[in-house]
């Protein structure tokens, strides 16, 4: 999905090169999650049950355009 890419890549571009191991795990998990949830997760119709990958999601939504 084109929008969820522009997320990440955003996520990539300017907190991956900062990011600690940990915080780079959580976002290899967020990456094996499908694509339907995750639009569900970042559009906030539905809350993530996982409170790291929450808290991933929260962080990346904040990121301005």
């Amino acid at each position: 999905m084109r929008e969820l890419d522009q997320l990440f890549e955003r996520w990539l571009a300017r907190e991956y090169p900062t990011a600690t191991h940990a915080e780079r795990g959580v976002f290899l998990r967020l990456l094996d999650c499908e694509d339907d949830r995750l639009w569900r997760w970042f559009m906030g119709y539905e809350a993530c049950p996982d409170a790291e990958l929450a808290a991933l999601v929260a962080r990346i939504r904040a990121l301005p355009a």
